[in-house]
């Protein structure tokens, strides 16, 4: 059993001051699902970590290992002073652990993630450089974009606008809409990690792009940067070039022409999604998975566990959490908990 958690180390939103003002506004911080992240997903504090890992710790499989998340971190954030000085003209970022500093409550979380990754409870790996389209996002700061600039003032991006220029808005880090776009996200991977291995001292070996897009000619990037394992879905829709996509089928463990395996996940976990039985849909989607002597590979986003802004968010998710690993140990006597990357090392033995 793995759990992959996505968006460790972005921004979202920094106060509910900043989400009531935005939408005060007129700006759209609540269509579908952007409202469950928009209220309560931020910075992980010391006390989000500390609650977090109290979970995984209680629950230890059939050799005595905790449960154990892979959380799928972003290792940078824009620079928000560097971009305004320098008058929009030139995006510039900083190490996720910078902002950090910035955000009061979380100058010590960092010391929190050394905590879990050295007691085996958080084993990061790579989400991207930031969960930012910079193309699509300094291409409107520059063109003065209300929404935008806006939003820019409070120090975030994630908005809905009604004619983004990006077919996957702000947060699709990885579509482009011309080659010289596609030649700069090399550059962002690159330098993303480069980045994640200054930042925790090892090389990252497992790429989850943000919301999923990719164009899979990138992988000859990534397998040079040290990537030996690639997320995607059953069904890929591969951006090919402005804004058109392309079908691509994938099967756990399969492998594209850089010898990179493909990961699938094949059951949700996410508490605060409103709108369903999410526990319920998550037991049964193992089910499915053992039934079939595959593994359980679970998605579960990081907004589910944060408490700064709503501090019951966290309570919720985590008593959700904590009553799902009861509910499968006793079920499943044998699970084994396991990393993403040790997870694809079994697969390719």
């Amino acid at each position: 059993m793995v759990f992959e958690s996505d968006d460790w180390g972005s921004i979202r939103m920094p106060s509910l001051d900043s989400f009531n003002f935005l939408k005060n506004k007129g700006i759209d911080l609540i269509t579908g699902d952007s409202l469950r992240y928009n209220i309560n997903d931020t910075l992980a504090s010391p006390e989000d970590l500390s609650a977090l890992f109290d979970v995984l710790s209680s629950h230890k499989d059939k050799n005595g290992r905790p449960c154990v998340f892979t959380p799928v971190c972003l290792v940078a954030n824009p620079d928000f002073n560097k971009i305004r000085t320098n008058n929009f003209t030139e995006y510039f970022y900083e190490p996720f652990t910078e902002t950090l500093k910035k955000y009061p409550g979380c100058e010590k979380s960092f010391e929190l993630w050394q905590q879990g990754i050295n007691a085996g409870l958080f084993a990061p790996q790579f989400h991207g450089r930031e969960h930012l389209n910079v193309a699509s996002w300094i291409k409107a700061l520059q063109n003065n974009d209300r929404d935008t600039r806006l939003a820019f003032d409070h120090g975030l991006w994630a908005i809905k606008l009604p004619n983004t220029i990006n077919a996957g808005g702000y947060q699709a880090a990885f579509l482009f809409n011309s080659r010289e776009e596609k030649n700069n996200l090399e550059c962002i991977l690159k330098e993303g990690l480069d980045l994640f291995e200054v930042v925790f001292g090892y090389k990252a070996s497992y790429f989850v792009p943000t919301n999923g897009f990719l164009n899979n000619s990138l992988g000859k990037v990534l397998i040079k940067g040290g990537i030996q394992y690639l997320n995607t879905t059953y069904i890929q829709n591969e951006p090919i070039d402005n804004k058109k996509f392309k079908k691509r089928f994938h099967y756990l463990g399969q492998q594209n022409q850089w010898g990179q395996k493909f990961i699938l996940r094949n059951a949700l976990f996410e508490p605060n999604q409103t709108g369903s039985n999410n526990l319920y849909e998550c037991l049964e989607r193992i089910k499915i998975a053992f039934y079939w002597n595959k593994p359980a590979i679970i998605s579960t986003h990081r907004t589910n566990y944060i408490g700064e802004l709503n501090p019951q968010n966290r309570i919720n998710g985590l008593n959700e959490l904590n009553k799902l690993l009861k509910i499968l140990l006793n079920k499943y006597p044998q699970i084994e908990f396991m990393t993403t990357p040790e997870l694809a090392e079994l697969i390719g033995k």
